[in-house]
């Protein structure tokens, strides 16, 4: 009985790639319009590179950016996410009360445009007696009489004029906007968390309080930080619409201020885009920096329950006929 000839090796396969001329074609049309916008960068006479570096570096300038752009960036944000963290709990609690108020703010700030806030917040010293802020009790002189004392228990007075034309104003418009949106993105993350959780920490004897601070938010900050960064981006920018207070000490509105004067809007406008180009790359850098921080816990529960290739050693090989 003759052997059984060895099957012939396949031959080589001649495989033609597939082509995408459509690729080709949009790159080639991507390239040229990014090679006419750089021409125009360094040709077009309406942008004076000069004077935009000149305008960049002026005292007012870098101060407001310090101050009015940095500053009451950093301030709102912490503001907003601390309110909006209370919102939340609030929104979230049991007490109808409590749910119908947090419900009523998400609602009323998430509607208002935050450059109508801006402009109704700077005019707020209409709503106050002489543009005056009260700083005590109200109505003291009328308590005080009913008791047949002669006298007031007021600290002072703000004027609401130059008080929410202010820094302080300026932190207080954009934290209150901020609050809202910082409210639901928080529930959101706090709502990720399994309720066993909640149950676990109530059944070792730690409060609702505590279960909130040492076990749920811990968690919840994965799903949280994300869309926090890119709030406080988007804050970062926002700041530009405080001339509606109006804010003289902010960055752009010093920008716009020279470009009038000089009737060169063009060059500082593409300062102030290079101040909010560079400060947003290394707000996103430091995102993703926190997005990679509070995300290892959860990477490392996905990376343990993985399954591993087994080792050679530990490999069984079964036999046609062999019992093990």
């Amino acid at each position: 009985m003759s052997s059984p000839q060895p099957e012939a090796a396949p031959g080589a396969i001649n495989a033609v790639p597939v082509r995408h001329p459509g690729r080709v074609v949009a790159a080639v049309i991507v390239l040229a319009i990014a090679a006419e916008l750089v021409h125009q960068l360094f040709v077009n006479q309406a942008f004076d590179w000069a004077f935009t570096f000149q305008a960049m570096t002026q005292t007012p300038v870098v101060e407001g950016f310090i101050k009015g752009t940095l500053m009451v960036t950093v301030f709102a944000m912490v503001f907003g996410v601390l309110l909006g963290v209370l919102l939340a709990v609030m929104r979230m609690s049991q007490n109808f009360v409590l749910r119908w108020v947090a419900g009523a703010y998400i609602w009323f700030f998430r509607a208002m445009p935050r450059y109508v806030l801006l402009v109704i917040l700077g005019s707020a010293g209409a709503f106050f007696p002489g543009a005056l802020i009260v700083l005590g009790i109200p109505y003291d002189q009328q308590i005080l009489a009913f008791f047949g004392i002669d006298g007031t228990m007021r600290i002072g007075t703000v004027d609401a004029n130059v008080l929410f034309s202010s820094y302080l104003g300026a932190i207080l418009g954009l934290g209150l906007s901020e609050a809202a949106y910082m409210a639901e993105i928080a529930r959101s993350g706090i709502q990720s968390v399994d309720k066993g959780q909640a149950e676990a920490a109530l059944a070792l004897g730690m409060s609702r309080g505590q279960a909130m601070r040492r076990i749920i938010l811990p968690q919840a900050m994965r799903v949280i930080v994300p869309p926090t960064g890119n709030e406080t981006i988007a804050m970062f920018k926002d700041t530009s619409l405080l001339s509606a207070l109006p804010l003289a000490g902010e960055m752009y509105f010093q920008l716009h201020a020279i470009g009038n004067a000089y009737y060169k809007l063009m060059p500082v406008l593409m300062g102030a885009t290079i101040y909010y180009l560079a400060a947003a790359t290394v707000m996103g850098l430091g995102q993703s920096w926190l997005e990679h921080h509070f995300g290892k816990g959860a990477n490392a529960g996905a990376n343990s329950g993985r399954k591993t290739k087994p080792e050679a050693a530990d490999t069984v090989l079964m036999f046609p006929g062999s019992d093990h």
